[in-house]
Order: C-alpha cells, then sequence, then structure tokens
C-alpha cells in the first residue's frame, strides 16, 4: 500500500485524539524481565547508559515497532525505596491519581480492581468529548527484593486492542530504587493509517528522545514518526509516576497541589518533546477536574 486513503477532517480529528492515547498506554508481559535477578542484569547492562544519559539523569528510554503495534520502554534509577514505590501504586485508586497527572486525563473512576480513565483528544476540550478506556489491575508480585504491578485492558478505541501497563522495579540500597515502565498495545491498519495521518499534519512538527542525527550546525536531530510519538508518552508517564512518588512525604492538605507542580516541572525539563501550555493553565484545568468530581487527595 503506497498511499494513504481519503480521510474526513472530522474523523481524523477523532482518531487522531483516539491514537494518541493509544500511544500513551499498554505493556505486554514479554516486556517484563519477569524476576529480581533478571532485573538486576538488566540494570548491570545498563549502567553505562544510565550514568551518561542524554536526558542529563539516570534514565534510558528505548521505543520500537512491533508487527502488531507498538511498545515503549523506560528504566530508571529513582530516589525513593521499593517500599514506598509498592505502597504507591498498591491500589488502583492510586493508579487513578497518578494516571490524571497526564494533561489529556481527565477523570478516572474506580470499581473494585478496575479503573476507567477518561481522556480528550486536546487539554482544553469538554469531559463530554472524552473516551474512556477500562484497565484491570494486578499485583503479579510484590515480595522485598522484587515488585510488578500491572494494567491490562483487551480492547481499545478505533481499532486498538491489548494495551498493557507495567512498572517493576528492585531495590537499590535503603532509599532508591531501579524501575521499569513498560508499555505497548496492537493495532490493525486503521488504526495505524490514523496516526500516520496525524504525523504527517499535526504532528509533522513533533520528536521524540532518540537522537538520530547531528544538524549542520551540530544540534541533534530526534526521532520523529510513530517512535517519536511513543518515546514522548513514555516520558509523560514516567514522569507522572516520579511525581507521585515525590508527593508521598508531603502532608495530604498539599499532596495534589505538589504532585501536579512536579510533574510539570519535570515536562519542562525537556520542552523540545513535550511542552504544550503554561503552569497558570494546566493547574488551571487540573483543579477545575478535581473541583468537578471532588476526587479525594491520596
Amino acid at each position: 500500500m503506497n498511499t494513504l486513503p481519503a480521510v474526513s477532517f472530522p474523523w481524523l480529528r477523532v482518531g487522531l485524539g483516539l491514537m494518541l492515547w493509544a500511544m500513551a498506554l499498554g505493556a505486554q508481559a514479554s516486556l517484563a524481565a519477569g524476576s529480581a535477578q533478571a532485573l538486576r542484569e538488566l540494570h548491570g547492562k545498563l549502567g553505562d547508559k544510565l550514568a551518561h544519559s542524554p536526558l542529563k539523569r539516570p534514565i534510558v528510554l528505548d521505543s520500537a515497532e512491533t508487527d502488531g503495534g507498538l511498545q515503549g520502554d523506560v528504566y530508571a534509577v529513582v530516589d525513593h525505596s521499593l517500599d514506598d514505590v509498592r505502597q504507591a501504586l498498591e491500589q488502583s485508586s492510586q493508579w487513578c491519581e497518578m494516571l490524571l497527572l497526564h494533561i489529556n486525563n481527565r477523570r478516572c473512576r474506580v470499581a473494585g480492581d478496575t479503573l476507567t480513565l477518561s481522556v480528550v483528544p486536546r487539554y482544553d476540550k469538554p469531559i463530554d468529548q472524552a473516551f474512556e478506556l477500562s484497565f484491570t489491575h494486578r499485583t503479579v508480585s510484590s515480595g522485598r527484593d522484587y515488585l510488578q504491578i500491572e494494567l491490562a485492558a483487551q480492547e481499545g478505541p478505533m481499532g486498538t486492542s491489548r494495551y498493557r501497563v507495567l512498572v517493576e522495579g528492585i531495590p537499590l540500597g535503603e532509599q532508591q530504587s531501579f524501575l521499569h515502565f513498560a508499555y505497548s498495545y496492537d493495532h490493525n491498519m486503521v488504526a495505524r493509517l490514523a496516526t500516520m495521518a496525524y504525523l504527517a499534519t499535526f504532528g509533522s512538527h513533533k520528536v521524540g528522545f532518540t537522537v538520530v542525527d547531528k544538524k549542520p550546525g551540530g544540534d541533534p536531530e530526534y526521532i520523529r514518526g510513530l517512535r517519536g510519538l511513543v518515546e514522548r508518552n513514555a516520558m509523560r508517564y514516567f514522569l507522572a509516576l516520579e511525581a507521585y512518588l515525590d508527593g508521598l512525604p508531603v502532608p495530604a492538605a498539599n499532596r495534589a497541589d505538589k504532585r501536579l507542580r512536579r510533574w510539570f516541572e519535570g515536562s519542562e525539563r525537556y520542552p523540545a518533546q513535550l511542552h504544550e501550555i503554561d503552569l497558570a493553565t494546566y493547574l488551571g484545568v487540573k483543579r477545575e477536574d478535581r473541583q468537578r468530581d471532588a476526587a479525594p487527595a491520596r
């Protein structure tokens, strides 16, 4: 197939929002290291990359196109104990609080081990234009030396399916952990074409984090296209996880605001990839959402 099919503009706008979320979440079980030993070996292999990361912190970001969809991985050393990570993510409601830090996630509801997330195509769209994804929350392993927690959704919008979101980690001393955040999803041809249409139009100026070349003046040339979009969303969600953890020692009354500011500050460290709005607008949208749904801070 050499050309894209004709796509009406309204359909494209809807499809693009769905595809943006599709690339924001997912992780197949095969992406997990699966044990403390395997993750420790991976930490050792990534040691040099973590120490000399172009992201100016111990983070390694990877992405790939698969036969059926896309996947992304973030490996990072964080200044939190594994017990803190476990306690922060053991309940579905806690995942809701974390995921709502993302700019396009506007509502999250919990029923038992299921969380339903409402996502808008753009942050300034009303909640009634959101689409929903329901995930099952599961703790796969929760030992002293290894943690693995995942979200899974078998069906998604616009030809997407088999979403997996995963966090696994091992302790590095008393106050540090090595974490692996992973995601993947499957898509059909319609979903892929909608994404490609977005990247050829509205998203043509956007870049990811992987350096693929150097510009004539010596500045880095960053990856674009499908992997660029995956990398941006992978980093946004890792920053949400980190901001949520950073809020743990803050008094409950100030915790939600601290996490929001921390997420925004983290995103602004990479303006070429992640900048979209100013702090006042971001905080305003999130506070309106919280007031609307009266979501209690955890």
